[in-house]
């Protein structure tokens, strides 16, 4: 079941079966991305949260054709992507781009920012080659880096200033969509705050649209209108931000919740759940969750649920939910 649109909202991406298997073996593979169906709507962020190994990333990554996915379809502005080739390809990504966790891996180290920069606009042909200098210049100050940056290599600035940079980056072909990868998830809790407080400059000012990744519940309820909930490569819900914090219906949901820490006298109960995450590997039958769930039932293990509609805008994959 496919979640219904909002009324008067535009979808500017839609991903629709989407899998992305990795094998290992002749008899194994692991299966990183499972059957992931749900669409960004033009001008909001959706935010994207689960444990490490979940197949976040590897979503942000197929959904770009970084990794070409195994199945499935992913739209972006009517444009089914699996259908384009080459340069067509090519000329779509330059609207769809990616800011990546780890700036400094993602720079190029014998580049000064203005020459990274200056290719990328040269390369699209986004201002005349006159104004190139210019442009980057105006780019690194809007994203609260100074002019005279443009002469300096990656390894002279700070780790929230390359992110900066990277930001900086994505920004100069023009992009209308920008997959955030663990964004700042590398960065100190203060420059955090200011990089999730400039991308949100940026998105009022550009007119962007984020998917946003992140293990951390806090920054994800910080910055999102819409937030998915992924565990071995499947979506098990998904709900505005407010419904889903403040009722979560799917039991991993409430676990991820309730161990994000509290301030002062509020209290929540803590919920531990049972065993480790199980190997992509082997992935356990029906509901993939039912071995570390307090909730599971004999069915649990025996049927896959249904992804079915619990609220306005609340979708949850659980038979118990």
């Amino acid at each position: 079941m496919q979640p219904e649109k909002r009324s008067n909202s535009e979808s500017i991406l839609e991903v629709k079966g989407l899998k992305k298997y990795f094998p290992v073996s002749r008899k194994h593979t692991v299966k990183a991305v499972d059957d992931v169906s749900f669409e960004v709507y033009e001008g909001e962020t959706l935010g994207v949260v689960g444990e490490s190994g979940c197949g976040k990333s590897t979503m942000g990554r197929a959904i770009l054709y970084l990794q070409p996915p195994t199945a499935g379809q992913v739209t972006f502005n009517g444009k089914d992507l699996s259908t384009l080739k080459g340069r067509e390809r090519r000329k779509l990504r330059k609207e769809m781009q990616m800011v990546f966790q780890d700036p400094y891996g993602s720079l190029n180290p014998r580049m000064t920012v203005g020459a990274m920069l200056g290719e990328i606009v040269r390369t699209h042909r986004i201002v005349p080659k006159h104004e190139v200098a210019n442009y980057v210049r105006e780019l690194l100050v809007d994203v609260g880096m100074k002019p005279e940056h443009a002469d300096r290599y990656p390894h002279e600035f700070s780790g929230g200033q390359r992110q900066r940079i990277s930001i900086a980056r994505a920004l100069a072909v023009q992009p209308k969509l920008i997959v955030c990868d663990e964004a700042v998830s590398a960065l100190d809790v203060s420059v955090q705050a200011q990089i999730l407080n400039l991308l949100r400059k940026l998105k009022q000012e550009r007119h962007l649209t984020y998917l946003f990744i992140s293990h951390d519940l806090s920054v994800v309820k910080h910055i999102s209108d819409r937030v998915i909930v992924m565990y071995l490569g499947k979506i098990v819900e998904m709900a505005n931000k407010h419904d889903l914090y403040a009722q979560p219906r799917h039991p991993y949901t409430q676990a991820l919740l309730s161990a994000i820490p509290k301030m002062g006298e509020e209290k929540r109960e803590r919920i531990i759940l049972k065993g480790d995450v199980p190997s992509p590997l082997a992935v356990p039958s029906g509901c993939p969750f039912h071995t570390r769930c307090p909730i599971a039932q004999k069915v649990c293990a025996e049927r896959k649920p249904e992804w079915h509609k619990v609220g306005d805008g609340h979708y949850v994959a659980c038979h118990f939910a």
